[in-house]
C-alpha cells in the first residue's frame, strides 16, 4: 500500500503553503480512481468545489463542496471521482505543531466527518488565509486551526455523554431545511418535545443558540455554492435559504469578517 509524503497527494497542486510544522495544499484532484494509501501525517480534507467518493475499512463518504474529513496519519483509503472540477484544501499536522500548543490528536482515532457548521466556517477562513498569505496568516492559521481542534474535542466529550433521542434529528431537519425558516413551534410539533425544553437545551448540545446555528448552517451553504460563477449573489442567497441578498450580505460579513463577493473572488485563481 502506497504511503504519501507530506504534501503529497493525488492531482495537480495549485498551491503549497509550509510554515511551523503545518503543510497547507489546494489540489485540483485529476485521478478518477485513486487505490487504497494513507499519508505520512494526520490531515484535513476539505471540498472547495466538485464531489468525490472516499472509502475506508468503516465507511464511504460522498463528499460534495463543503464536506470536511479528518485523517490520521495511518489511517487507509481510497477515492473515486467522477467526472467534472474537483479541488481540495489539505492541512497537514506534524506533531511538534501539536507539541507547540500543548495539543494531541488521541481522541482523533481513523477518518470521520466533520458536520458542525462552526467547524466548517472555520475551515472557510483557513481557506481565506492561505488565498490573503499575508504578513499576518501565519498567525491567524494557527489561531484558526487550535480553534478547530478545540472545538472537535468539545463536540466530542459533548457526543461521548448520553445524549437525548431529539438531538439528531433536530440537527437532521435543520439542516435539510435551511430554506425553510421553521418556527420554534413547528420544530416542536416535529419532533414531539416542548418548545422550551428544545430552546433550554439546545446551546447545550449545539455550542449556541437555535436561531445562531441556522445562521451558520445557511452561510455554510452559500459557501459551497460561490464558487458556481454562473450564480449571482442574489441566486446563491435564495438557496441558502436568506430571504433577500442584503440579508445575506449583512449575515455572511457577521460570520466570515468580508463580503460574499470578496470571499469569492480569493476563491478563484
Amino acid at each position: 500500500m502506497k504511503q504519501l509524503k507530506t504534501g503529497q497527494f493525488f492531482g495537480e497542486t495549485n498551491s503549497r503553503l509550509e510554515w511551523g510544522g503545518l503543510v497547507v495544499t489546494d489540489t485540483e484532484y485529476t485521478h478518477e480512481k485513486v487505490d487504497w494509501h494513507y499519508h505520512e501525517k494526520p490531515y484535513f480534507t476539505f471540498i472547495i468545489q466538485g464531489k468525490v467518493l472516499e472509502g475506508n475499512r468503516k465507511e464511504i463518504y460522498e463528499c460534495t463542496a463543503g464536506s470536511l474529513l479528518f485523517h490520521n496519519w495511518d489511517d487507509a483509503h481510497y477515492n473515486l471521482k467522477p467526472p467534472g472540477f474537483t479541488r481540495g484544501f489539505h492541512i497537514e499536522i506534524a506533531q511538534h505543531w501539536l507539541d507547540r500548543f500543548d495539543l494531541s490528536l488521541d481522541c482523533l482515532q481513523g477518518s470521520f466527518a466533520v458536520k458542525n457548521p462552526e467547524i466548517k466556517l472555520l475551515f472557510y477562513k483557513l481557506f481565506n488565509e492561505s488565498r490573503l498569505h499575508d504578513t499576518t496568516s501565519h498567525l491567524a492559521t494557527d489561531i484558526l486551526l487550535v480553534e478547530v481542534l478545540e472545538n472537535i474535542k468539545g463536540a466530542n466529550k459533548t457526543n461521548a455523554v448520553s445524549r437525548p433521542d431529539w438531538i439528531k434529528p433536530l440537527q437532521e431537519i435543520l439542516y435539510e431545511d435551511t430554506l425553510q425558516d421553521l418556527s420554534l413551534s413547528e420544530l416542536s410539533a416535529l419532533l414531539g418535545i416542548h418548545p422550551v425544553h428544545i430552546s433550554r437545551y439546545f446551546p447545550k448540545y449545539f455550542g449556541c443558540s437555535l436561531g445562531t446555528y441556522i445562521r451558520k448552517l445557511k452561510v455554510e451553504k452559500s459557501l459551497a455554492l460561490l464558487p458556481d460563477k454562473y450564480k449571482s449573489l442574489t441566486d446563491i442567497a435564495l438557496d441558502s435559504g436568506f430571504s433577500d441578498q442584503s440579508h445575506f450580505i449583512r449575515c455572511f460579513k457577521e460570520n466570515m469578517g468580508i463580503t460574499p463577493l470578496a470571499f469569492r473572488k480569493r476563491m478563484h485563481f
